[in-house]
């Protein structure tokens, strides 16, 4: 056959097709008694018609792939294949079940090579995706192990074939399709001598699958973000600045977004208030408002059903300092992240100590950690969020100059690809002549997103206008989150080499 004159198409096989699906059948098995009888086709068709797929070319049928619907605790454990198809050849579809079960694969001797059992799996597991299913489950055959059963067990065989050291025509080929081996059948097919009557059972699982929980105890999978990149400006009172916050998170709630993210050090204005002698006095004075700001906050996050990252303000905490950001729940819970890697103008001019713990927090609409500024420039940080499940990382920053916001910028991008997740910064733009180190801002608040196929082309799903004031709305797909960690062009975090090395979180002495 020639394959520029081919023209393959998927379908559902129908009744009238049962002489090419014996024709396919019979030519795949004829050392297990060829094809089924029409009525196992012709049950299996009744029962479950979406799961019954073929492929065509230019109208001939050339490949088939064969599923029915099982409770997944029943057949995840240990079976035979007549549990699956009884002594009649009868197969029982539960269309009240929530796992598909893989039955026969076969493609036609003509159009082997052409990479269309591939096609038939991912048709498979979009249709697991569709009905919301736990997973794929199947008993997988081992023709070769016959040739090796005298040298080597099964389990000894199944792991040569995984390393890639044995082929083998069934297992290789849906390792290379993602299954993983859940356990040996003993028994599954005694008439099977090529494989000694043994099977694997293999497993798909569907990270997608979202249990019937009900609406309140769903989570969110589109989270809408909204980022504040914060004008500086001189302000005459407490009051007056307060009202700028608010004003921001009521038009974020408008737009129904379930985060707001505020710059780093956004209330620096208040600074200027009083003359001070230094920076370390300055920086003193602007903590005494904190916890007014963090209990605010945490009340417009109830009141205007928003969860906010408070940008990061100073507390004083045992005559120490420390840069702090809050993560004010809409449900009135609030979780701190303090800035653990402190910059040379901070631990110089503003005496800054640096925090000891690494939070990643559970919300109602993914699991988030906060890095403030100069801490996303460091990626171990970001790697043990990483492993804690993390889904966006949000970055509230200040920067004076553009080569400072670039560092911040590129060293985020870098943490959203190498840690499959979203990363939200926000900065603050203008200009406070009144307060020492803070008379220069450059900022582009940004979404960044992994690089891979589902993403935007240069990982960058919004970004504001430089310098300018503004509101950046982003939806963020988690979904898309869980396909990249399994199904990626490349997978950074299931890849890594723990054998090599390894991020850990030392004890605290």
């Amino acid at each position: 056959m020639s394959i520029e004159k081919a023209r393959i198409t998927l379908c559902n096989i129908n009744k009238e097709d049962y002489p090419q699906i014996k024709t396919l059948m019979d030519e795949a098995y004829p050392d297990l008694g060829g094809a089924w009888p029409s009525h196992t086709i012709f049950r299996l068709i009744d029962q479950f018609p979406e799961g019954q797929i073929g492929i065509l070319d230019d109208g001939r049928l050339v490949g088939l792939a064969l599923s029915v619907q099982v409770d997944y605790h029943r057949f995840s454990n240990p079976h035979t294949y007549d549990e699956i198809v009884d002594a009649h050849n009868r197969v029982f579809s539960d269309s009240n079940g929530d796992a598909l079960y893989g039955l026969d694969v076969v493609i036609a001797k003509s159009h082997r090579g052409m990479r269309l059992g591939r096609r038939l799996y991912d048709a498979r597991k979009e249709l697991c995706r569709q009905y919301n299913l736990r997973a794929i489950l199947a008993g997988g055959r081992i023709p070769r192990y016959s040739n090796h059963c005298d040298e080597m067990t099964p389990m000894e065989y199944i792991d040569k074939v995984d390393h890639k050291e044995i082929y083998d025509p069934i297992l290789s080929f849906q390792l290379a399709n993602d299954f993983q081996v859940k356990r040996l059948l003993k028994q599954y097919l005694p008439e099977d001598d090529d494989s000694e009557g043994y099977a694997t059972l293999l497993e798909w699982n569907n990270i997608l699958f979202q249990p019937t929980d009900t609406v309140i105890e769903t989570k969110k999978t589109i989270v809408r973000v909204g980022a504040v990149q914060w004008q500086m400006r001189e302000v005459e009172s407490v009051a007056e600045l307060m009202r700028q916050v608010e004003y921001f998170v009521d038009t974020v709630s408008e737009y129904q977004s379930d985060f707001i993210i505020f710059p780093e050090f956004f209330n620096a204005p208040l600074m200027g208030l009083q003359e001070h002698r230094n920076q370390t006095e300055a920086i003193r004075y602007l903590a005494e408002y904190t916890e007014q700001f963090r209990d605010a906050m945490s009340t417009m996050a109830i009141e205007y059903n928003a969860n906010i990252v408070t940008g990061s303000m100073p507390l004083m905490e045992d005559e120490k300092i420390y840069n702090v950001s809050y993560l004010c729940h809409r449900s009135g819970k609030i979780d701190e992240q303090r800035k653990i890697h402190i910059t040379p103008h901070e631990a110089y001019d503003w005496v800054i100590e640096g925090g000891d713990e690494i939070g990643v927090f559970e919300t109602d609409a993914g699991r988030v950690g906060i890095q403030i500024c100069y801490d996303v420039e460091f990626p171990e940080l970001s790697r043990i969020m990483a492993q804690r499940g993390l889904d966006i990382l949000f970055v509230p920053f200040w920067t004076d100059t553009k080569n400072s916001y670039l560092r911040v910028r590129h060293c985020a991008q870098a943490r959203a690809v190498e840690n499959e997740c979203y990363v939200v910064i926000a900065g603050s733009v203008g200009n406070l002549p009144q307060v020492d180190s803070l008379d220069v801002q450059y900022a582009q608040s940004a979404v960044l997103t992994p690089s891979d196929f589902a993403f935007p082309h240069d990982a960058a799903l919004n970004e504001a206008t430089p310098n300018t004031e503004m509101l950046l709305f982003s939806d963020l797909d988690l979904d898309k989150l869980k396909l990249l960690h399994s199904e990626g062009t490349v997978r950074n975090l299931k890849d890594r080499r723990t054998d090599l090395y390894q991020v850990i979180v030392k004890q605290k002495s």
